[in-house]
């Protein structure tokens, strides 16, 4: 996805005239205040301000949710109790994307006007599909099993795209519930403040090619086994086959010598589908990829080589509170998709990836449970292109959903 940066500022006033008034017959009007939130797109995007925007708010501490379309104005109203809402706001016009969030708002007793700025990208051409890494049973056997977990891409572009020089990897922290370093949120406003880079955590993998080596045709896919490109269905019926021919593999043995969850590839796979290595950071012998919420972004460098980049003075940085972990910083510009993911199993979820490449997020609601996180085919584009279209609104929680059982199934 190809983006604009802006910086983000968020104004609140409090009390103010021109909210609707809340109905005095309401037993509860004591408790309700209106919260009026203004979606604020880019100065050079001002043109496409329009109504009927989706503007979604959700209760961080209850797990209420609420949605409603702005005017044309830009400007929706909820009536609310007292609590620490999250704000999003998502706009998809043509290839023209705009997104905000604010993720730790504070109502508290009186009315309150938002104004929420939008960042601008564009729709991707290779993009996240699915994601498999919370594991399944052993079943028929008793236990649990994780190292199968995979990744789809998707060319959702109508021409060839290559894989060639692509990287991918995670960010920190490693799941969605543990302390987060590098966000933090605005005391007066509740706004969600991210970093200018992307804190990729232990290691970055990167297709291999000369440029054209790995082409992508339009609605093709490309899997990447994380853990072992082997049949785990073989023992594991409940699990994936991922030994097929084109399948690529995160394998390096030198740098990750654990077999458990990294065993020699399937004779499917052939050695130049095996990712390489860039740089690891972390002491690990497996690669670690969260069970619950890993956030996953794919980026290739720009004006540089990722190996020249990350032997740059301040592009490898410890990660503060730490003295053993350290990130790689990748510029926000490079990422061409991005995807969060939220642990259904913790109300104590914080966003890593800036909402210029995801403005939400899609939850999993537990491990272990053979599902998969699946982004929504969109059926119109599909039809007109030809060829499969995924949903790409730069937004998970309005891209993915969760489906019972991993696409690779069988």
């Amino acid at each position: 996805m190809k983006r604009s940066i802006y910086i983000l500022l968020v104004t609140v006033v409090y009390a103010v005239a021109g909210c609707t008034d809340i109905d005095k017959a309401n037993p509860y009007d004591d408790q309700l205040h209106t919260l009026q939130v203004t979606a604020v797109y880019p100065d050079e995007y001002a043109e496409y301000l329009r109504e009927g925007v989706t503007v979604k708010i959700e209760d961080v501490d209850r797990g209420n949710s609420y949605r409603t379309k702005t005017d044309k104005k830009g400007t929706a109203q909820f009536s609310l109790t007292n609590g620490i809402y999250r704000i999003q706001v998502s706009d998809k016009n043509g290839t023209h994307i705009f997104n905000g969030l604010a993720d730790n708002v504070k109502l508290a007793n009186s009315d309150m006007t938002f104004s929420l700025p939008l960042t601008h990208s564009r729709a991707g051409t290779i993009i996240i599909k699915e994601i498999y890494c919370g594991g399944c049973k052993k079943l028929p056997l008793e236990g649990d099993y994780q190292s199968d977990k995979y990744i789809i891409l998707h060319n959702n572009d109508s021409e060839v795209q290559y894989l060639d020089s692509l990287c991918f990897g995670a960010l920190d922290p490693y799941n969605s519930h543990s302390t987060n370093v590098w966000v933090t949120q605005d005391e007066m406003t509740g706004a969600t403040i991210f970093p200018d880079f992307a804190p990729v955590i232990q290691c970055i993998w990167q297709f291999g090619g000369t440029g054209k080596s790995f082409p992508l045709q339009p609605g093709e896919d490309a899997v990447i086994a994380i853990n072992g490109a082997i049949d785990h269905a073989a023992q594991y019926p409940q699990s994936v086959n991922l030994n097929k021919p084109g399948y690529f593999v995160c394998y390096n043995n030198v740098y990750f010598p654990n077999t458990l969850y990294h065993p020699a590839p399937g004779d499917q796979i052939t050695s130049d589908h095996h990712l390489n290595v860039v740089i690891k950071t972390g002491q690990a012998n497996a690669y670690s990829y969260s069970i619950f919420s890993p956030a996953t972004i794919i980026f290739k460098a720009k004006g540089t080589t990722i190996q020249d980049y990350v032997l740059g003075a301040g592009n490898v940085i410890q990660k503060p509170g730490s003295t053993v972990d350290q990130v790689i910083k990748i510029p926000l510009d490079w990422v061409i998709d991005g995807a969060e993911v939220y642990y259904g199993g913790s109300s104590s979820n914080k966003k890593r990836i800036s909402p210029s490449i995801d403005a939400g997020y899609v939850t999993q609601s537990a491990t272990y449970s053979g599902r998969s996180l699946y982004r929504h085919i969109d059926e119109e584009a599909t039809q007109e292109a030809g060829y499969e279209v995924m949903a790409d609104t730069n937004n998970s929680s309005t891209d993915f959903y969760e489906r019972d059982k991993p696409s690779l199934h069988e």
